[in-house]
């Protein structure tokens, strides 16, 4: 077992958020393990690099890579990068790379993903949400195109920890292995309002770089647009509020500011939906649509959001082939 100064990391999903974050742990000295499927040969050959506009271009090889979570040592913690929409596949390779008693931190966007995960792992592991502000792409296997930010913000969700206390522990020392590494991170006391804080984001940047075909730059210079992502957000903060979760005052508005001084970004439901992946409709919408329904609250544009993703991704293959 490795000591307690130096645990080792399993990365579940080395994407763009798992091969940035695991290159940024290994970098910094950590000892960190790489689970990849189509990719092993490409990392196994030439190792993972990073293309940051922050840090630079950064290489790691050779890397500790694995083709088989069972094949995996047992890990300490285990960063799940892999989409919303593949955590049952993921659920026992995450039983298969865990020590006992390790902590797994979903690094995914959305609603009740955790909810969803929980019941399918040992009830000895500990598990954590984490919500990543960055913007990042898989540019070709094993390479990582970083374009701005990089923080994460956790919070605990359940497991084996008795008390708040102890809880609040294990997300300050997950917090503590990725400030290690030069990546900012927060130990949130509720992770439920650190999920409806990232949805104000995330309900209108993704929905519509789908629907608009545009990046960001695009969508913040159109009056109309902009006024459509201020409404998003704005229902957004209302059903996190009918929940429970009452957001700062004026933070649509400065996620709006933030964003105008993004690069150029596409987020990850446009690539999704580009390379025909399925989207996480469920965790970024139908989760938080029924969440705050349930609190008596309809979120009617944020609704409409959703149907026409729905629309739009039950027929790809017929878009921009108009009848007309």
């Amino acid at each position: 077992m490795p000591d307690q100064q130096r645990p080792r990391i399993g990365i579940i999903g080395t994407g763009a958020i798992g091969g940035f974050y695991g290159l940024m742990l290994a970098k910094a000295g950590h000892d960190v393990h790489f689970l990849l499927r189509s990719e092993y040969p490409a990392v196994r050959e030439q190792g993972l690099q990073i293309d940051s506009a922050v840090h630079g271009r950064l290489h790691l090889h050779p890397v500790q890579a694995w083709r088989s979570a069972a094949e995996m040592p047992p890990c300490d913690w285990l960063l799940v990068g892999a989409k919303t929409t593949s955590n049952a596949e993921m659920a026992p390779l995450i039983a298969q790379a865990a020590a006992s008693g390790a902590k797994v931190v979903l690094l995914q966007n959305g609603l009740a993903v955790e909810e969803a995960l929980r019941p399918l792992l040992p009830d000895s592991l500990h598990l954590l949400g984490g919500l990543c502000f960055i913007c990042v792409h898989r540019a070709a296997p094993g390479v990582v195109e970083h374009q701005a930010l990089g923080a994460v913000n956790l919070g605990y969700h359940s497991g084996p920890a008795a008390s708040a206390q102890e809880r609040q522990e294990l997300v300050e020392e997950g917090a503590r292995l990725f400030r290690s590494a030069g990546v900012e991170s927060t130990a949130m006391a509720d992770l439920q309002q650190a999920r409806w804080q990232k949805l104000v984001w995330n309900v209108p940047y993704n929905g519509l770089s789908v629907l608009l075909n545009a990046g960001t730059t695009r969508l913040m210079a159109s009056d109309d647009s902009r006024a459509l992502i201020l409404a998003l957000m704005q229902e957004v903060v209302r059903g996190a509020a009918a929940c429970g979760y009452v957001l700062p005052d004026g933070y649509a508005q400065q996620l709006l500011a933030a964003t105008e001084r993004m690069p150029d970004y596409l987020p990850s439901m446009y690539h999704d939906f580009r390379h025909k992946r399925p989207l996480e409709l469920q965790a970024i919408y139908a989760a938080p649509l029924a969440a705050a329904a349930a609190a008596g609250c309809e979120l009617p544009k944020m609704r409409l959001l959703h149907q026409a993703l729905r629309f739009l991704e039950a027929n790809r293959g017929d878009y921009g082939q108009g009848t007309g």
